[in-house]
């Protein structure tokens, strides 16, 4: 057996000599050259900074929560959003248990304070608690079942402009 991986492994000569004619070619400058580009791509970010402050928890997307926006929308050029979700007490299941989905790239939760009982497709009920964090995959069904009466959580979500479909 070890003979065989002998004969099969390339000697160190070997790689070196592939490596500088795929240098000699342009195969590892090209790709280097497109990572360049795509980030160049990117919209230009800014600096902010979001200092905690009471008056700007405002009402949004739903009736039951207020949100904190910290600013990454605009200092990403519409890129990323990131706002942090206090949920207003007490808990409607009524109203908060609808089913829907958000249309994004990326989004992610982490849970501040309290706790949120949530269901996503596949995934069945979960109670995520202070310090929880999550993947919601783009376009994963999902809905509220229940939070604490100090509920908050951070969100990021990619792009910063997206469409909350409900299904019910």
């Amino acid at each position: 057996m070890a003979k065989a991986k002998l004969k099969t492994a390339k000697p160190k000569s070997a790689k070196l000599k592939s490596s500088s004619s795929q240098r000699r070619r342009g195969a590892a400058p090209k790709r280097r050259s497109l990572q360049r580009t795509a980030a160049r791509k990117r919209p230009a970010q800014k600096f902010t900074v979001s200092h905690h402050r009471e008056e700007d928890f405002e009402g949004g997307l739903r009736r039951y929560a207020k949100y904190r926006d910290l600013g990454i929308a605009n200092a990403t050029s519409g890129m990323v959003r990131a706002h942090v979700i206090r949920f207003v007490p007490p808990c409607r299941p009524e109203e908060v248990s609808k089913r829907h989905y958000h249309d994004v790239d990326f989004q992610m939760v982490y849970v501040l304070k309290g706790w949120i009982k949530t269901e996503l497709d596949g995934q069945g009920a979960i109670v995520m608690r202070q310090g929880s964090a999550w993947i919601q995959p783009p376009r994963i069904e999902h809905v509220v079942l229940d939070y604490s009466d100090d509920c908050e959580v951070l969100e990021v979500i990619l792009p910063a402009d997206f469409k909350t479909v409900e299904l019910e």
